[in-house]
């Protein structure tokens, strides 16, 4: 089969179906993007040039749509050209976040298309609003709407959508939800496994040096943000320095934005949060790494004695599925978002967001308990392999794949007849090559 996938940082979500479908070793898989540094065997990465965004000009609640229609227009002259050289694929898989995927079906009206649908804005019932410390400005409300414009237009290309949760699944409203199904993501469990003999080691991460008897407070985000609660964590901080002097504390994560908005005073998230409580952080048992390599994130969440996800209700991190089947014990805060994934006290913790006081103290009593540790780290990994196993995600994403297609990429492709036996069959020619399920067909 041929697959032509878009997303404007490639592989973005689909690094682990992309992977499955070049190890089966019959497909053709084309993947259109904006230029990047990642490269995948088997894998024809065309890039297209960034157009110019967030123009000035446009009405900032439409900013988002007109974007997304340069994108997508860009996106067109470089699938058009494609097109021109001969290139036609059995389907089309993208994230229709950044609008990219919208002309397609002007090039290939009739093949199918399948499309990421990750969250359905709101001013009132998710992300928005959820923090009073950022309350939701009334003004701001139309622009919150208007972001879902280019879910709309996707939503009526006649394709089909997937989505990751069934919380994300249910932020979109009822017509809308019939036409997306839920494709459960997983992890690469044995990548993402545990080991014990971790905390038996003496690792470094940053500058800072983790001994067995030190005990670890790990928290992993893309970005130090509000939205995945990093302020909260942060003022958890001093109550956890004060508790116990063997607490090291290990915060990964960049100093960009990803979700929400930057201070509105300049600066970035740790700068603000260490002038509000850094007089109060030993600089020698907090680190701050930065992004970093994929090695030393598993080493720092095989190793961690508590792990800490904290999110406003929206998008799920894979840091939160990876940490479970690395067997963390870990503390999230008590949104939809987590709960989906946590069952309190059983496979991790739940403890109100918006409150690090109440963070610090079930950090603090989750590390005095053995007995719960232990529970914790068995029940997560059994959750994982029960729940989030990557064979069963590929298994369903390429069920789909074949609904729309006809095509299961999993199954493999029939062996075709010997030559003598094509002759025998229903006067095929010697030089006509036949696949065994047509001969079968014509047969019954």
């Amino acid at each position: 089969m041929k697959f032509l996938f878009v997303h404007q940082n490639y592989p973005g979500q689909f690094l682990h179906i992309i992977r499955h479908l070049v190890a089966a070793d019959r497909h053709e898989v084309v993947f259109i993007t904006e230029p990047n540094a990642n490269e995948i065997a088997g894998v024809r990465k065309v890039p297209y040039t960034r157009p110019k965004l967030d123009v000035g000009e446009t009405h900032i609640a439409a900013r988002e749509l007109d974007n997304g229609v340069r994108r997508a227009e860009t996106v067109f002259k470089t699938a058009f050209g494609l097109r021109h050289l001969g290139y036609n694929p059995d389907i089309i898989i993208g994230h229709h976040g950044w609008g990219e995927m919208l002309n397609l079906r002007d090039l290939w009206p009739d093949k199918p298309m399948l499309g990421y649908f990750e969250f359905y804005y709101q001013h009132d019932k998710a992300d928005v609003g959820f923090d009073p410390e950022f309350p939701a400005d009334p003004l701001d409300f139309p622009r919150i709407r208007a972001k879902n414009a280019i879910n709309h237009v996707a939503l009526n290309l006649g394709g089909a959508g997937q989505c990751p949760t069934e919380w994300q699944l249910s932020t979109y409203p009822d017509w809308a939800r019939p036409k997306i199904d839920l494709v459960w993501e997983g992890v690469d469990l044995d990548t993402c496994s545990p080991d014990p003999a971790a905390r038996k080691k003496t690792i470094k991460i940053g500058d800072m040096t983790i001994r067995p008897s030190d005990k670890l407070i790990t928290y992993v985000s893309r970005d130090l943000e509000p939205y995945r609660g990093f302020h909260i964590m942060m003022r958890a901080l001093p109550d956890l320095m004060r508790a116990r002097k063997d607490i090291k504390v290990v915060m990964v994560g960049g100093d960009g934005i990803s979700y929400g908005s930057a201070p509105h005073k300049g600066g970035t998230w740790r700068e603000v949060m260490m002038a509000e409580v850094g007089k109060s952080i030993d600089p020698d048992r907090v680190v701050f790494p930065g992004r970093v390599s994929y090695d030393t994130y598993l080493t720092a969440l095989r190793r961690s004695d508590a792990h800490v996800y904290l999110t406003y209700p929206f998008v799920a991190s894979w840091s939160l599925r990876e940490s479970l089947a690395i067997g963390c014990p870990v503390i999230g805060g008590d949104t939809e978002t987590v709960r989906e994934f946590i069952t309190h006290g059983d496979n991790g913790l739940l403890t109100p967001f918006l409150e690090p006081r109440t963070l610090a103290r079930t950090i603090l009593d989750l590390l005095d308990d053995k007995s719960l540790t232990r529970k914790l780290r068995t029940n997560a990994r059994a959750y994982a392999e029960r729940r989030l196993a990557m064979s069963d995600y590929l298994a369903s994403y390429c069920q789909l794949i074949g609904r729309l297609t006809g095509e299961n990429p999993s199954v493999p492709a029939e062996p075709e007849l010997p030559a003598i036996l094509r002759r025998k069959s229903a006067g095929a020619p010697a030089s006509k090559t036949v696949p065994a399920r047509r001969l079968v067909a014509a047969e019954v």
